[in-house]
């Protein structure tokens, strides 16, 4: 289940909540009871494998402007 991150506006604190994404919308009350609160942007940490890729061989680089189709 997907973690979402809220700001209480009326005492500052920052909380997690961990609901369905269908409910990432739905209000939130922070831990100390008040219901002034706002979803924070969340950053994502996207992590892939540890060995290096190498780019696709031939062709000419590649993609439109690296490819020389650009005129």
């Amino acid at each position: 289940m997907p973690r979402y991150d809220f700001r209480c506006r009326s005492c500052g604190a920052t909380f997690e909540l961990r609901r369905a994404m269908a409910q990432a919308n739905d209000p939130a009350v922070c831990p100390q009871g008040h219901e002034d609160t706002v979803k924070l942007l969340s950053t994502v940490a996207v992590t892939g494998s540890s060995t290096p890729q190498q780019a696709p061989s031939g062709g000419g680089g590649g993609g439109c402007c690296g490819g020389g189709c650009c005129g």
